[in-house]
């Protein structure tokens, strides 16, 4: 590795940890960095789950103020049942992905990115559809949490990019809350289904370890200075934020699987 491939995959790592943190779809910036410095598409892909999870162990210390508000507002035991829920998710999503033809899934992946920005920015009127958090009762509340945290986990087991857009659109659905103290449960759901495929790509996939090095201390920065620029934002501003930074991955995502 020479001090080029150094340079962009500091920078990617740093700019991928920042963008997670705030919106998600950071692997966006390293994936195409990664392959840039020689890796082949399935080495880049498990290097860069593995070199971004610490980016997102650093967002959950960031946003770990609105995590504890959050904690008292909502039932702290609650909270703390979607981790095995996100666990069994991720691994099945890991399991799928070794199961599946890629370009299966690199064909649905698109729109299911852009249905999430969607989702997120007409997201009032479809809580008028499905019925606003707080006119749910406590277990209809419980189990629609828990059934965002598995479909966001799943997808983040196989795939992962933009998994935040998804996360926050799907838990906004479910939550009665702001936009940081949504964004900050995403930063630790997002943290314990990049865990999951760590383990597994670790133990089955072609890691490169040196890549790995480069990138993931730069990630962590960025986590953590994303998460606390998230929490600073208006819950206005850091919608639509996401909705447009959600809107652009999907394009690209649909532009790159049919060209």
């Amino acid at each position: 590795m020479n001090l080029v491939d150094i340079a962009l995959l500091s920078g990617a790592g740093l700019a991928a940890g920042t963008v997670n943190a705030i919106a998600g779809g950071g692997s966006l910036i390293t994936f195409p960095a990664l392959i840039a410095t020689g890796l082949s598409p399935v080495a880049a892909n498990v290097t860069n789950s593995v070199s971004v999870f610490p980016g997102y162990t650093a967002s959950v210390f960031g946003s770990r103020t609105d995590l504890g508000d959050l904690a008292r507002d909502s039932s702290r035991r609650l909270l703390f049942s979607v981790v095995p829920t996100s666990v069994v998710a991720a691994a099945l999503g890991c399991l799928l992905l070794l199961a599946t033809p890629a370009r299966a899934f690199e064909l649905v992946v698109p729109f299911l990115v852009l249905a999430a920005a969607t989702t997120l920015a007409f997201q009032d009127r479809l809580r008028r559809l499905v019925g606003h958090p707080r006119d749910l009762s406590p277990g209809r509340r419980a189990l629609s949490l828990h059934a965002m945290v598995f479909l966001g986990s799943l997808y983040g087991g196989y795939f992962g990019a933009a998994l935040g857009v998804m996360l926050v659109a799907a838990l906004g659905l479910v939550l009665d809350q702001s936009m940081a103290r949504v964004s900050a449960l995403k930063n630790v759901v997002s943290a314990i289904a990049g865990l999951v495929t760590v383990v597994a790509f670790s133990a089955f996939g072609p890691v490169n370890w040196v890549d790995v090095l480069v990138v993931a201390p730069t990630a962590m920065v960025g986590g953590y200075a994303g998460a606390r620029l998230a929490r600073r934002l208006p819950s206005a501003v850091l919608k639509w934020l996401i909705v447009a930074f959600g809107t652009g991955v999907g394009l690209i995502l649909l532009y790159r699987a049919l060209f």
